[in-house]
């Protein structure tokens, strides 16, 4: 998991092993990651990756 923090957004990644994207964006929402960040002015984005062990690579990617 990542947090990055730029001048002009938020970017919070969950990453998978072998899972999906989708599962990786519930647990951002799930476990309140970007909960510390609602006040901020900041534009946040949630950003779901999921990695295939089979094939060494990212499998898929999401974006809320």
């Amino acid at each position: 998991d990542i947090i990055i923090e730029a001048d002009n957004d938020i970017y919070i990644f969950e990453f998978k092993l072998d899972g999906t994207a989708a599962e990786a964006l519930k647990q951002i929402e799930t476990k309140g990651y970007a909960e510390p960040y609602a006040a901020d002015s900041r534009k946040i984005f949630r950003i779901g990756v999921g990695f295939s062990s089979e094939k060494k690579n990212i499998a898929e990617w999401a974006v809320i």
